[in-house]
């Protein structure tokens, strides 16, 4: 995909690019100079890690509200990996 900075320095990801990857207005993304190329990606969800005492599992805890996990987006990643 072709796109274009514009004077004020902005790039326009394709509408395509970011329905694919999950993106909407708002969201944070990082950007990275690497080996005179651009990276553009999704900020990671910030999360904590919290220990049950009583089982000693550890849990990630997300620290921004994320859209619930469905059935077909398990299927999807499964899929993925089958690949």
């Amino acid at each position: 995909m072709r796109t274009t900075i514009d004077s004020a320095g902005r790039v326009v990801i394709p509408k395509a690019l970011r329905d694919r990857l999950g993106l909407g207005g708002g969201d944070d993304l990082v950007i990275v100079e690497r080996d005179g190329h651009i990276e553009i990606s999704p900020a990671p969800t910030p999360m904590s890690l919290t220990d049950d005492k009583d089982t000693g599992v550890s849990s990630a805890i997300a620290e921004a509200d994320l859209p619930p996990l469905t059935d077909e987006d398990v299927r999807a990643v499964v899929e993925q990996l089958r690949r």
